[in-house]
């Protein structure tokens, strides 16, 4: 790494330097001290924590801290209006939470063992998770969520998938979108600065004294001992097992032009990090992940936070153009699925080359509704066999599939004689045993309908196909919590979609309750338990100084190679990156498929530095200089723990498929020979997982090397098909040392812990320490 020039402090920056960051930055100015690193002078805004994310979870973060007493706080967005939880959503979006209407017994406990149940859960998450859950929809409820409620006050539930009561609730299509919406008139209320426009570069920590294996642990780029900084002190607060310490945050300004005027990053100096950045979502091509939805956990395992059960993703049917998930009444009202070959021609209902019976092809449709999510046991004769279905025809045979509400499946005239009784009956209470699909759904569900008429592709599902893909729609893994939702990283608190919380299964709308928890329980620890001060400007200037200086050298490369006329490549490789884990790393996957794609995403991470090409011109060119740099290292750190999951005797399981040849195709699941084989490709054939491995977790974590940050002369390494030979396999070895090296764990899921329901015991220890401990 190139060394530092030695960084001075300075005073406020210059008047031309002190303006908002951004259209939606509230509070925020860049009129702070600054240092003088990599011929900048660089902000440094300061704070007891910072926020990193403006979805429901952060804004969570943000509005707990302040009510628990702690107003040093700060938010920090890429962008504030982007994001899952403002603009992504479905038929009916759920939120889950313990039951709170009626005469059906439920408990604490029993919703906690709900959430083990979905296999490599930790017990303390799912009790957590459960206990806070009445707090979390109820603050919601005052804060303006307007949840449905009978006219005596009960909050009526329904059931959702995995949900043996009636948990779920909803506000529409977004209730996500309210949920924000009321957090963030909150958190302007109570004056917390927001910085947008800022992008998440490297998270800055040091070694702590005294921890076990301390002398290994470094900051995001290994550089900590190098810039000559101490190491700190264990302090109250850490985890046992931390041997980091967080100290602050490097962000790029992305409203800032490279022309030398302004600098163009800016650091956030911090006791506490909240990273609330959702969920990896540029991991992924097809993908139902809103667009401006990125994530930045590759920053968080560049500074030595470990993973979890990150194989575990949920994948389900969704529309492309608009992204939007197509569950609930868009698949119970039994439309027509249509294929297309790549120019519009070629037409053909290709689910009835599968699934020939009219009754049966219908009747797995409809169960799409209930069943949304790709569910691998539901895939030998079950309703996720259409999943399968769509994956041949886009991602095997290159083609593209439509849902057609114009017209029914099949035959003109819907036969509902032919129909399973579940479906029939629900069709039949809802008065929609008649017409076409969109008829069909105006009666049933007029927003849904209504919905595709104001989104951007605009689509009239009374005339216009929509076209369809099996898409990525949620990371059940993520960054490793603990119970107060803090990782292995002192001071590093992962919550909402960023944090692994979940197991292989979790039922719907676990996710936005599990965000309002994880950023409660992250706020109580911090508000009593990490309340000192940031470390001291010199220090944090001798921490970050290398981070700057290799954030600068990356971009002056990159622009270097732009002026000695190599075309930007910036989009390319953004493009090729998710379309690569797409097509050998989605819900269908196979050891040798993994291979392949960890093949080339190592060489392409080796080679990073010398390899990338940005115009410095164009601010989104150098944005996606570092965001193609994050997403790459958070796919080879996915890509790995898939391939040590292949390696450790993992199968089948959650929402994924792994070819096995010592397993079985899906079957035919009627008639006189149900347990018959489908005719369908090598590809589909598997093996059942059958909780082999719900007992245990598997954690991941990236060690970097200098040359980790450096390609070699320039020169991109071996490919993937390049792999065969002597010299090739010589140099993809070199890539695997410069890319960094991922280790792994194997451990028992933490049990749900026993009760502690003895008033008087509870109440002595609240009085002494609130019991944040």
């Amino acid at each position: 790494m190139t060394a530092p020039a030695t960084p001075e402090t300075t005073g406020t920056t210059s008047p031309a330097a002190s303006r908002e960051a951004g259209d939606h930055s509230v509070n925020a100015t860049f009129d702070v001290e600054t240092v003088r690193v990599a011929g900048y002078d660089v902000p440094v805004v300061s704070a007891n924590t910072v926020i990193v994310g403006t979805g429901s979870a952060g804004f969570c973060a943000a509005d707990r801290l302040w009510e628990f007493g702690q107003e040093d706080v700060v938010m920090v967005a890429d962008k504030v209006n982007a994001g899952s939880s403002r603009n992504a959503g479905s038929d009916k979006q759920t939120y889950y939470k313990m039951t709170l209407s009626g005469g059906d017994g439920d408990s604490v406990r029993e919703m906690a063992e709900t959430l083990f149940s979905g296999g490599a859960m930790d017990g303390d998450n799912a009790l957590c998770e459960a206990a806070l859950s009445a707090r979390g929809f109820l603050r919601l409820c005052e804060l303006g969520v307007p949840f449905p409620q009978n006219r005596y006050g009960e909050f009526i539930g329904y059931k959702t998938d995995h949900d043996p009561r009636r948990r779920a609730t909803s506000v529409g299509p977004y209730t996500s979108r309210s949920m924000v919406e009321q957090l963030e008139k909150k958190v302007h209320r109570n004056g917390t600065r927001i910085y947008d426009q800022c992008r998440v570069v490297d998270v800055v920590t040091r070694d702590m004294v005294g921890a076990a294996g301390a002398a290994g642990a470094a900051s995001a780029a290994g550089a900590a001992d190098a810039a000559g900084a101490g190491p700190a002190a264990v302090t109250d607060g850490a985890p046992d097992s931390a041997t980091s310490e967080v100290v602050g945050l490097l962000c790029l300004r992305t409203d800032v032009v490279h022309d030398g005027t302004e600098s163009p990053f800016v650091l956030f100096r911090a006791r506490n990090l909240v990273y609330a950045t959702g969920g990896p979502a540029g991991m992924y091509a097809t993908s139902v992940f809103p667009n401006g939805q990125w994530g930045a956990s590759g920053a968080a395992y560049r500074a030595g936070v470990h993973g979890k059960n990150l194989t575990e993703w949920q994948f389900g049917l969704a529309s492309t153009k608009p992204r939007w998930n197509v569950s609930g009444t868009y698949m119970q009202v039994m439309p027509r699925f249509v294929s297309t070959d790549a120019d519009g021609g070629d037409e053909r209902e290709f689910l009835s080359e599968t699934v020939p019976d009219y009754g049966r092809q219908l009747s797995m449709i409809f169960l799409k509704g209930y069943q949304w999510p790709f569910d691998i046991r539901k895939a030998l004769d079950g309703s996720s066999l259409i999943d399968l279905l769509v994956y041949q025809e886009t991602v095997l045979r290159g083609r593209k599939v439509y849902l057609d509400f114009t017209r029914n499946p099949v035959q003109a005239e819907l036969d509902a004689s032919k129909i399973s009784p579940e479906a029939h009956a629900y069709l039949e209470r809802g008065g929609a045993l008649f017409g076409t699909p969109i008829e069909r759904l105006k009666h049933m569900n007029m927003p849904s309908y209504e919905l595709y008429l104001g989104k951007n592709p605009y689509v009239d599902l009374e005339k216009d196909w929509l076209e369809v893909d099996v898409c990525a729609q949620h990371n059940n893994g993520g960054l490793v919590v603990d119970a107060w939702w803090q990782s292995n990283v002192a001071g590093f608190f992962p919550v909402g979609e960023a944090g692994g919380a979940h197991g292989i299964y979790r039922p719907g709308g676990a996710a936005l309750n599990s965000g309002q928890v994880g950023a409660t329980r992250a706020a109580q620890f911090i508000a009593v338990r990490r309340t000192e001060e940031p470390v001291d400007l010199v220090s944090f200037r001798d921490v970050a100084a290398p981070l700057v200086e290799s954030a600068a050298a990356l971009v002056a490369r990159a622009a270097g190679r732009a002026a000695a006329g190599e075309p930007d490549n910036t989009g390319e490789l953004l493009r090729a990156t998710s379309a690569l884990m797409s097509e050998k790393a989605g819900p269908v996957r196979s050891a040798q498929s993994i291979t392949e794609a960890l093949a080339q995403v190592t060489a392409w991470l080796a080679a990073y530095d010398d390899l990338v090409v940005a115009d410095p011109s164009s601010r989104r060119s150098v944005n996606r200089t570092f965001l193609v740099r994050d997403i790459l290292t958070t796919q080879y750190v996915y890509l790995s723990a898939m391939a040590d999951y292949v390696d450790h005797g993992g199968r089948s399981r959650g929402s994924v498929l792994y070819t096995d040849a010592s397993g079985h195709l899906p079957q035919v699941g009627f008639g006189d020979d149900p347990q018959a084989e489908l005719d369908l490709p090598e590809i589909f054939r598997f093996a059942l997982d059958g909780g082999a491995l719900d007992g245990v977790v598997q954690e991941a974590s990236w060690t970097g090397t200098e040359s980790a940050y450096r390609g070699g002369a320039g020169e991109v390494l071996g490919t993937a098909e390049e792999v065969g030979s002597e010299q090739e396999g010589l140099r993809a070895a070199e890539s695997r040392r410069r890319a960094g090296t991922c280790d792994f764990t194997w451990r028992p899921v933490r049990p749900i812990p026993e009760d502690d329901d003895f008033f008087e015991n509870v109440w002595r220890s609240y009085r002494e320490n609130r019991n944040i401990v």
